[in-house]
């Protein structure tokens, strides 16, 4: 159902963009109402709610590796990523697993069946990080348009604050990544592939056993690879998951009822999730929004702009980076 009534309001009394952006390469969101959610997929993403947002400006693309590491020799930022993790911070964790480490996509050497124990293709490993992405042997050399992964939340706050930016709620991240289309399934239309065109970087084939490429992808594409959406925004759909501000939970929590949509949501309270590896440790988790490069139809549909995940804020993975706002006020 497209909200066809909203839109028409939002047409008769469009929103003047102010003249200047804040930052090179960012794009003005105007403020209004849209269908946020969906009762169509998975469970988390219900129930689908009208919301609504002040207008903002929202960065074209995720941030690359080239303007991270400008934060980095600005600033001397570590990420979680490159420090070991501290004892006290993980009662019962077994030393090897402190070590500096993050989380990557690794292959299985044998096919799977049963898609429901994720271990058996996601590895801690030992010296990956944003500038070994695969792990300590590779490099992002000629990978500047790439966007940054391995990056923990807390790293993506110190970029943002150091940017003069933030991280987006989940409801501004939605209504930027919908691109004015509301109600569609996709950030394009209704059609995964129209006209058999490849528009998000994603996996084709049976995951994770086989990618067929048809989108030409192994791995993270360069920025900009993929048309647009209607905002001017690029690979809000798969390529890497992206940081939000707003802490998890399982459904959406509707606020506003009968004095309208809600305005301006901040979801969720300071939810934490049991940390299996560390069964004294309780561990906050944040939304991540747009799917990754790998989700695909034989596993995860999550290249929708309604669909959400959990993540740890201290868990980085080689398929997770982030891109920034700047309010209007």
């Amino acid at each position: 159902m497209r909200l066809t009534v909203i839109d028409a309001v939002a047409a008769a009394a469009p929103e003047a963009t102010p003249r200047e952006a804040p930052g090179a390469g960012m794009r003005w969101i105007p403020a209004g109402t849209f269908l946020m959610g969906s009762d169509r997929h998975y469970p988390e993403e219900a129930p689908a709610h009208l919301v609504n947002v002040d207008g903002f400006w929202i960065d074209e693309t995720t941030v690359t590796n080239a303007e991270f590491r400008r934060f980095v020799e600005a600033t001397g930022h570590v990420t979680s990523a490159e420090q070991p993790a501290r004892a006290e911070d993980y009662p019962g964790a077994k030393p090897e697993m402190l070590v500096p480490a993050s989380i990557v996509f690794r292959p299985p050497p044998y096919r799977v069946a049963d898609l429901s124990n994720h271990y058996q293709w996601w590895a801690y490993v030992p010296g990956a990080d944003w500038r070994h992405p695969r792990g300590p042997e590779s490099t992002i050399d000629g990978l500047d348009d790439h966007p940054v992964v391995h990056v923990a939340h807390a790293d993506a706050l110190a970029y943002c604050a150091w940017a003069g930016k933030a991280l987006p709620t989940e409801a501004e991240w939605e209504r930027a990544a919908r691109g004015g289309l509301e109600g569609a399934e996709f950030v394009w239309g209704d059609e995964l592939t129209p006209e058999g065109r490849h528009l998000a970087n994603t996996w084709q084939g049976d995951f994770p056993n086989t990618n067929s490429l048809d989108d030409g992808f192994e791995w993270t594409a360069p920025v900009r690879s993929y048309p647009p959406n209607g905002y001017g925004l690029f690979e809000v759909a798969g390529n890497v998951w992206e940081w939000t501000a707003d802490f998890y939970e399982a459904r959406h929590r509707v606020r506003g009822g009968c004095c309208g949509p809600a305005q301006n949501p901040r979801g969720g309270v300071r939810e934490k999730s049991y940390d299996p590896c560390n069964p004294n440790s309780f561990i906050p988790r944040r939304v991540t929004k747009g799917g990754s490069f790998l989700c695909g139809p034989s596993y995860c549909r999550r290249y929708r702009p309604a669909a959400r995940m959990a993540q740890p804020v201290d868990t980085s993975t080689c398929h997770l980076g982030f891109r920034c706002i700047v309010r209007s006020s």
